[in-house]
């Protein structure tokens, strides 16, 4: 087994995990749930959808063009920053959602196959400070990474849109 196995195996287990995980914590949930903050403040199930939309566009598109140029130099992108240009916050959930698990399932088809060669082509990646090398393995391990946290938060965010037991 090469050195980057195990890490890829993880990362491709991790990242194809997402999605399944987030239609089985939403499916009991109306749209109207789907679309309300659990308390003042903070993000209802679509925004951090939303929000997680916009990490696999920025970091799946520097893993494409990793994989397609030369040692690309790549100018870094915050998904925040990102989201602002797009209206993922306003569409419906499930169609959201649907986008997000197509976009999923082309970005697994395109790593799994990846040599361990292929997993350590890398970019320099610029306008965020000191230039940085990063590699593919390194943008999927850090949007699988970033993820979790993201999928307990809607999970959080299930629950408290559930009904209560009803008083004694």
């Amino acid at each position: 087994m090469t050195e980057n196995a195990p890490a890829t195996a993880q990362v491709l287990t991790m990242l194809a995990a997402g999605p399944p995980r987030i239609a089985g914590l939403t499916a009991a949930l109306a749209p109207t749930q789907l679309h309300a903050s659990p308390a003042p403040g903070e993000w209802s199930a679509n925004e951090v959808l939303a929000h997680l939309r916009a990490c696999a566009d920025m970091w799946g598109k520097c893993m494409t063009e990793i994989l397609t140029l030369d040692h690309p130099t790549l100018r870094a992108i915050n998904p925040t920053t990102w989201i602002e240009k797009t209206d993922y916050r306003e569409q419906p959930f499930a169609r959201s959602f649907a986008a997000f698990s197509a976009q999923r399932t082309e970005l697994l088809a395109m790593l799994a196959p990846l040599t361990p060669a292929a997993w350590a082509r890398a970019a320099t990646v610029i306008g965020a400070g000191k230039p940085l090398e990063r590699t593919v393995l390194f943008y999927a391990a850090w949007l699988a990474r970033h993820e979790r946290p993201h999928i307990k938060q809607i999970e959080r965010i299930a629950r408290a849109m559930q009904p209560g037991p009803a008083p004694l």
